[in-house]
């Protein structure tokens, strides 16, 4: 088993690695010239020159990132070209807002993607599969921006049932223990605050995770049916044993290796979809704050935010592969 765990840390250093240098790239390539903006439009050429040459960025590309990857070495991101603050304090000052987001989103895909595909196995080309697997393909085929714009012209303008964007209403924000305002006000028992939390919460999370509810029900749906097929299913029932005790303790376990790696994969999906996510519903996360460095070309805030995504995304497929091991001995074994 820790031959096997080491195997699997092995393979997060070159990917990681693969990832800052496409990033790196990509940035410094592509991207407008931030001393430029940062000057704006009534600045000179020397001025521009002088800002570049005190920032690094007429430094050879290999030299920059030479310094950045130094940097994250010794846990520096950098600072920020349009705040001036470490990168790193202001990742770690929005990743509550994303990492509550992004749970609570897994939380509604999981639920309902597992016991949609389980019933729809279960009860195969009932009105309710079909309805499912409709239902499936609208959230595959949906982009996040305008489910989310739809959910806000619904829910929000016309039926004002929830907020329109934000974490929470202004002045009731709890005690800071956790970052994450559902847990902080349940923890300080501040209860209207978690209600503000969790109605601001609604909306985002509903539309972060219609995509990965989709996934999820479509493999549930077609991993059962071929578990509830086999001979152990049938004698399980012959035996006399309840049908949800043979679905529950029989089928879905045994399902359940390709609905974790899916579940795992669609973790990392939210983290990248929270960046259209927190933009449409003024979500104040790493997602938004990302977006607003692409907009600026503030390459080490962009750098940083998607590293640490990355990181995020890696450490979570390590998880999943340590949970094939637990669900299956016999993997670490091949």
């Amino acid at each position: 088993m820790l031959r096997y765990v080491a195997k699997r840390l092995l393979l997060v250093f070159p990917v990681l690695l693969g990832v800052s240098v496409m990033v790196f790239l990509v940035m410094h390539l592509f991207s407008t010239d931030p001393a430029a903006l940062m000057l704006g439009q009534h600045a000179t050429a020397q001025q521009i020159e002088a800002l570049r040459q005190e920032l690094g960025l007429n430094d050879p590309l290999y030299v920059q990132y030479g310094h950045f990857l130094w940097g994250v070495l010794h846990g520096d991101l950098g600072r920020s070209l349009m705040t001036r603050t470490p990168v790193l304090e202001e990742l770690v000052t929005r990743f509550p807002a994303t990492f509550e987001l992004a749970l609570a989103s897994v939380f509604i895909a999981t639920i309902i993607g597992v016991t949609m595909g389980v019933i729809s196995a279960v009860k195969q080309y009932s009105i309710f599969d079909y309805f499912s697997m409709i239902a499936s393909l609208l959230g595959v085929s949906m982009p996040i921006f305008w489910l989310g714009l739809i959910l806000i012209v619904v829910f929000s303008v016309n039926l004002h049932w929830l907020p329109v964007s934000g974490r929470i209403a202004v002045g009731m924000e709890p005690a800071t223990i956790t970052g994450s305002y559902l847990i902080d006000s349940l923890l300080t028992g501040n209860m209207p605050a978690f209600i503000s939390s969790l109605k601001h919460l609604a909306l985002p999370a509903i539309a972060l995770a219609s995509y990965s509810t989709a996934i999820i029900a479509r493999m549930t749906r077609s991993t059962m049916l071929e578990v509830v097929r086999q001979d152990y299913i049938r004698t399980a029932r012959a035996k006399g044993l309840a049908e949800k005790i043979v679905i529950i303790k029989h089928a879905l376990r045994n399902a359940l290796i390709p609905i974790v790696t899916v579940i795992g994969l669609q973790i990392g999906m939210l983290l990248s979809g929270a960046v259209l996510t927190e933009t449409v519903f003024s979500w104040p996360g790493m997602g938004s704050l990302m977006v607003a460095g692409i907009l600026a070309s503030d390459y080490p805030l962009v750098q940083g935010g998607v590293l640490v995504i990355a990181t995020m995304f890696v450490l979570v497929n390590l998880l999943v592969d340590l949970l094939y091991a637990y669900l299956d001995p016999r993997i670490h074994h091949s």
